[in-house]
């Protein structure tokens, strides 16, 4: 009997483990897609678009590409 009362509460535990991390996933889902919404949206308004650094040249210092010298 005492095996069956230590199912059932790891069952209990192990269900409400897997509720917090579906609320969990799910919230992190919701953000992301607000988040892709507003990039979305500022991208057709002209915001937020990379920037034009013009041609890059290697550093042969550091290894670094940086924008070339004018």
């Amino acid at each position: 009997m005492p095996q069956v009362l230590a199912l059932v509460i790891a069952g209990a535990g192990l269900y409400a483990g897997y509720k917090w991390v579906s609320r969990t996933l799910a919230e992190a889902q919701r953000s992301a897609r607000v988040r892709e919404a507003e990039l979305r949206e500022a991208m057709t308004q002209g915001r937020g678009g990379p920037k034009d650094l013009g041609t890059l040249e290697r550093d042969p210092a550091t290894g670094v590409y940086r924008p070339r010298a004018k």
